[in-house]
């Protein structure tokens, strides 16, 4: 059996299951693959990682060690009239991109020294600013609990590539 990660032509993605990748070429034209969430059968495979199994084999020593499978593997590319993901998710992104720019455009960053500085702060030991930087997510819960505003600084997948 093949898992394959589908995607529709509105950008909502599921699995499916095959017996073979004829077998889901075979349906796909048939019209029987369908999106679960909106029912539209224009779908196509979307990237994916592949699933490779690592095996064992003896070394000349006759010990055994592990072997990697080659880094050549192939992906399933989507076809070029479905988007891999939907307008609204390619929207949110911009804005969560636009604003994590913004901030690092105007804030100091106080790296992991965020929660000192920021009770230095709340608390007038030190002059109010715009900061961003490290907390731990317990470091982060405490200066809540204090009535510190915090809030994460998002990054996208590809932000950390």
């Amino acid at each position: 059996m093949i898992r394959y990660t589908l995607v529709c032509e509105n950008g909502h993605d599921f699995e499916g299951w095959f017996r073979s990748s004829d077998s889901y070429d075979a349906q796909a034209a048939d019209g029987l693959v369908a999106c679960l969430a909106c029912g539209s059968t224009k779908v196509a495979k979307a990237m994916m990682a592949p699933a490779l199994a690592k095996t064992v084999a003896l070394s000349p020593d006759r010990s055994r060690s592990t072997v990697e499978p080659p880094a050549s593997a192939s992906v399933a590319v989507p076809s070029a009239d479905v988007p891999v993901m939907a307008e609204p998710e390619r929207q949110l992104r911009a804005l969560m991109r636009a604003m994590r720019e913004h901030v690092t455009r105007t804030a100091d960053n106080v790296g992991p020294r965020f929660p000192e500085e920021a009770r230095r702060m709340h608390y007038g030991e030190a002059e109010s600013r715009p900061i961003y930087g490290e907390a731990s997510p317990a470091e982060a819960r405490a200066l809540v609990e204090e009535g510190i505003d915090v809030a994460p600084l998002p990054a996208l997948p590809g932000d950390l590539n």
